[in-house]
């Protein structure tokens, strides 16, 4: 028996067990057991078009949806944020960010996006990550305020592709978290993020603050600045400050 004979006995038994007549339960049943991100409108439009037969209904949706669809194509490059033995404080915001590639030979139509499975916890208010049309091959950042959980533990949550007709697509991506007392990653997170001043960096700021500092050695307005010469001058009276050109 092959993967399709299991799938398809799978969901008889499961359209034998159901016995609702109730069209919001009809509803959900179908987006579960269709196993894609299908709009609620959607459901209703193959219910209603198969008298609310559940059986039927999904059948009319892969006979006119899922088989004519050319499904785009993503694959997961890394991890740019929120990476393995990264550890968050309890009740702290922090972004996720992903990085991802068109793996497929097109490009991706507008509308695609990111979404979360139901799969985990989804740590965020946020359900859906637009997502810009990438040519075949061009890879994209993309990001999502979260929220850490109040208690501490090792946290999951599954993330995938969808379509602009809401079907599943592409590689499956996670965001895995440890809460801990000391975690420190949010608060670096907004470190980085915080403006210093016109030099734009903490880098620049500190090699302004040194060129800045002058030589208390130097004497009558020869200065040198650190780092540097970190030699004394001496004036001789004649203007010569080198100890070598002195007499």
């Amino acid at each position: 028996m092959d993967v399709d004979d299991l799938e398809q006995n799978a969901l008889l038994s499961a359209f034998q067990t159901l016995t609702t007549d109730n069209k919001d339960d009809l509803v959900v049943q179908f987006q579960t057991l269709s196993g894609q991100a299908i709009e609620r409108s959607t459901c209703e439009f193959f219910l209603e078009m198969n008298n609310w037969n559940l059986q039927q209904s999904i059948c009319a949706y892969y006979d006119l949806e899922a088989k004519q669809e050319n499904l785009p194509q993503m694959a997961f490059v890394q991890d740019v944020t929120i990476g393995e033995g990264d550890s968050v404080s309890p009740s702290t915001n922090f972004t996720k960010t992903w990085r991802i590639r068109n793996s497929g030979w097109d490009n991706w139509p507008p509308g695609c996006a990111l979404r979360f499975t139901g799969t985990g916890l989804q740590m965020t208010h946020i359900d859906l990550i637009a997502l810009p049309p990438l040519q075949s091959g061009e890879e994209h950042n993309a990001s999502v305020e979260m929220v850490s959980p109040a208690l501490p533990g090792i946290y999951h949550g599954q993330w995938r592709m969808i379509s602009p007709t809401g079907m599943y697509c592409g590689e499956t991506i996670w965001v895995f978290i440890q809460v801990a007392e000391n975690g420190i990653l949010g608060i670096t997170q907004k470190m980085s993020s915080m403006p210093l001043g016109e030099h734009g960096s903490l880098n620049s700021s500190r090699s302004v603050a040194f060129q800045s500092a002058k030589n208390p050695f130097a004497s009558n307005g020869h200065h040198s600045s650190f780092p540097g010469n970190n030699s004394p001058t001496m004036d001789d009276g004649k203007g010569n400050t080198d100890m070598d050109d002195a007499p």
